[in-house]
């Protein structure tokens, strides 16, 4: 039975394709940085779990034997390159045949982010390796509704620096039918860069209208400048290296670079991609708190 090694697994998409990879008979090594709660539910679901950190060349190595294909989801930090470069290298010493590569929409040479740039020249390195490889390149996740939304005096609010420009938000779980689906068939992928978008592309003033309609409260979305964004997310104690990410993703929004929708979820994943009511419905306790890093 084939053995497929899936990265970030205690995370949202590394979750939702873990246990989507289990539930059609698959094989499952999930790789996660710590032991906790998260990772003793993949154990229990099935999962073969390892843990080991991307920047160790042998722990790595040791998480990559046996695989067909991986599953390579590195956090928005500090040590990306080096990341990409181990992986590739240990994948290559043990016959890996594919690699499913998330990366992001604003991944360009040009990119002022400094981790968007990363993204851009990993991808260069995984084209290198002789493997199978497949680009993600996500919108905005929809899930990053529930991070910067804040509940106060019964009124939803989304203080954010996107200024008029639009996406299509994109549920996790819907990008877990695409890796997966690029996992157990690789080779009609290979070389693709595909950009994943929700159905319908919407300004933050659009979502905060759907977020009202289907939460029945008042749901407003109040425009600020990258600074006061920036500032804040600093006094949140967030690394440097995410908040200078944040920053200028921010101005890449507002040009237009996350706009768009395709079909490329309904098209390789098999799925109709959630719609913002659709995935606000089933988050509803989601939105009973303020998320963790809303702008005050």
């Amino acid at each position: 039975m084939t053995l497929f090694l899936v990265t970030g697994a205690a995370g949202k998409t590394g979750g939702a394709t873990t246990e989507l990879l289990l539930a059609r008979g698959h094989r499952v090594r999930a790789m996660v940085r710590r032991e906790d709660e998260r990772s003793h539910a993949l154990a229990a679901a099935g999962a073969e779990v390892v843990q080991a950190d991307f920047l160790d060349l042998d722990g790595v190595t040791t998480a990559l034997r046996g695989v067909s294909g991986a599953y390579f989801c590195y956090p928005i930090r500090e040590g990306l390159l080096e990341a990409t470069v181990n992986f590739a290298q240990a994948a290559t010493e043990n016959g890996v045949r594919s690699i499913v590569d998330m990366s992001q929409i604003s991944a360009r040479r040009e990119a002022r982010s400094n981790a968007a740039r990363q993204h851009w020249l990993a991808e260069r390195v995984l084209e290198r390796t002789g493997l199978l490889t497949t680009h993600l390149r996500p919108t905005f996740f929809a899930e990053w509704l529930t991070t910067w939304w804040e509940l106060r005096d019964g009124e939803g609010l989304l203080r954010l620096p996107f200024g008029e420009g639009r996406h299509a938000p994109i549920a996790s779980a819907d990008q877990a039918h695409v890796i997966a689906a690029v996992l157990t068939d690789p080779e009609p992928h290979d070389g693709a860069a595909y950009t994943l978008h929700g159905p319908v592309e919407l300004n933050h003033h659009e979502i905060a209208g759907i977020m009202a309609a289907t939460l029945g409260i008042p749901v407003r979305y109040e425009p600020i400048s990258v600074e006061e964004f920036s500032a804040a997310m600093t006094a949140r104690g967030l690394p440097a290296h995410l908040v200078q990410h944040l920053g200028n993703v921010a101005v890449d929004y507002r040009n237009g670079v996350f706009a768009g929708t395709n079909d490329v979820v309904e098209r390789v994943g098999g799925r109709t991609p959630q719609s913002v009511e659709q995935f606000v419905l089933a988050q509803k306790d989601t939105f009973t708190t303020s998320g963790p890093h809303f702008v005050p």
